[in-house]
C-alpha cells in the first residue's frame, strides 16, 4: 500500500509540476493541489510489566516500538468545487475502519464538496466524524492516546451533507450510512446527522453534536449527543470540554428495550509557556455501568477516571509526546503484574510525529 501511495503522490506532483513549467512566459500558476502529510510512531510501557491495560484505541502494543500511521492527503479546489482524498497506512488507519476490507480500509476520508455560495455548501463521501473533541490525526490533538469518549463514539460517516452558516452561527445536516459503515445491506435504515456551532468570539465557541440510527449487528436503536465547548484564554492557556451520552435500545423481538446509556465528560487544559514546548492535562470520566461500550467483557459496568498528562516538544516539522496515564476504576478491571485484578493502571509513552 505504501508503494500505491507513493505512486499517487508522484502522480499528483507531476501534476502540479506541468502547471508551473513555463513561468518565463506568464507569471507562476498557483496550482489547484495541496499535498499534506505525516508519520508516527510511539513507545509504551505499562507499569504492570509486559499486561496492556490500555482500553482505547490505537496505543495497544506495549514494551515495543510501534508504527501508528503514514498519511497522505491530496485536496483540490477550483471554484466553487474541491475535492479530498486521505489515505493513511498502519494500525491506527486500520482500527479507525474497523469495518472494512482492502483498499477501503486504506481511506481516512474522501469526498467531494460544492459551495454555491459563501453560506452554503454540499458534500458528499465519507469523512470524519463530528462527534467529539479529538480526531483521528495524531497532529491535531495535544494528548497522543485517546480518549475513552473518542474511542467508542462514532469514527466515520459516509453519506451526504449540508453546511450552512449565518453569522455567529453554523448548521450540519446530514444523511449517512449506519455510522462507522462505508458498505452495507441496502434494507439497512440511514442515520441521521446534526451539528449546531456558536462562535461567541473568535477565541469561544460551542458545539452541539447528533449522531442518530440503527445499528445493523443487531438492529438497536442508537442516538448520541454530544457537546463539545472551547475557549483561548490567553496566548499560552486554552480550554476545551467535552461531554456525551450514548443511549441504546435493544430490538427483542418486534419490542424494543428500554433505553440504556453510556458516557463520560472530559476536561482538556493546554498550557504553552514556550513557542517550542506545551503541556496538556486531560482529565477524563467514563462511565458505562450498562455495560454497552466494547470495553463491557471486562469492565463489569464500570466507572473509569483516567489523567493524562502530555509533553510537546515542538522542533520545526518534527513533535516529541513524552506522556504519563493514570486510571483508577471502581472495580477491579485492570491486569496486576502476577496475572491478577486491580482497580488501577499507569504507563508511560514516548510518541512522535512528523509532518509535512
Amino acid at each position: 500500500m505504501l508503494r500505491k501511495l507513493y505512486v499517487i503522490g508522484i502522480f499528483m506532483l507531476s501534476l502540479v509540476n506541468v502547471n508551473g513549467q513555463d513561468s518565463t512566459a506568464t507569471p507562476e500558476k498557483k496550482s489547484n493541489f495541496t499535498f499534506s502529510g505525516y508519520i508516527d510512531g510511539y513507545f509504551r510501557s505499562d507499569f504492570s510489566k509486559n499486561v496492556s491495560n490500555n482500553r482505547t484505541s490505537f496505543t495497544n502494543s506495549t514494551g515495543k516500538l510501534a508504527l501508528g500511521m503514514a498519511s497522505v492527503k491530496v485536496d483540490y479546489a477550483v471554484k466553487k468545487f474541491s475535492a479530498t482524498l486521505d489515505l493513511g497506512v498502519g494500525k491506527r488507519a486500520k482500527e479507525f475502519a474497523y469495518n472494512d476490507k482492502g483498499l477501503l480500509s486504506n481511506i481516512k476520508q474522501f469526498y467531494i464538496s460544492y459551495a454555491p455560495a459563501d453560506w452554503i455548501k454540499f458534500t458528499t463521501g465519507t469523512w470524519g466524524t463530528h462527534v467529539g473533541y479529538e480526531v483521528l490525526d495524531p497532529m491535531a490533538n495535544r494528548n497522543y492516546s485517546m480518549s475513552y469518549l473518542f474511542s467508542w463514539g462514532p469514527f466515520l460517516h459516509s453519506g451526504v451533507k449540508a453546511d450552512l452558516t449565518f453569522g455567529k452561527s453554523a448548521f450540519m445536516l446530514g444523511v449517512a450510512n449506519p455510522t462507522d459503515y462505508r458498505d452495507v445491506p441496502s434494507d439497512n435504515k440511514k442515520a441521521l446527522l446534526f451539528q449546531y456551532t456558536y462562535a461567541f468570539t473568535d477565541n469561544v465557541k460551542l458545539f452541539l453534536n447528533y449522531v442518530g440510527g440503527q445499528r445493523p449487528t443487531d438492529s438497536a436503536k442508537v442516538n448520541q449527543f454530544d457537546i463539545v465547548f472551547t475557549a483561548k484564554l490567553s496566548d499560552k492557556v486554552n480550554v476545551a470540554y467535552n461531554g456525551t451520552l450514548n443511549k441504546s435500545k435493544t430490538q427483542m423481538a418486534e419490542v424494543y428495550a428500554d433505553a440504556k446509556s453510556w458516557g463520560g465528560s472530559a476536561f482538556y487544559i493546554n498550557y504553552d509557556p514556550l513557542e517550542k514546548f506545551g503541556i496538556t492535562l486531560r482529565t477524563e470520566i467514563f462511565n458505562d455501568k450498562n455495560q454497552l461500550a466494547a470495553l463491557s467483557s471486562a469492565a463489569y459496568g464500570s466507572s473509569i477516571f483516567a489523567n493524562t498528562i502530555s509533553g510537546n516538544i515542538r522542533l520545526g516539522s518534527f513533535t516529541i509526546i513524552p506522556e504519563l496515564r493514570l486510571e483508577s476504576a471502581n472495580k477491579n478491571i485492570f491486569y496486576a503484574k502476577d496475572g491478577g485484578e486491580k482497580g488501577s493502571a499507569s504507563n508511560f509513552l514516548l510518541a512522535a510525529y512528523y509532518k509535512f
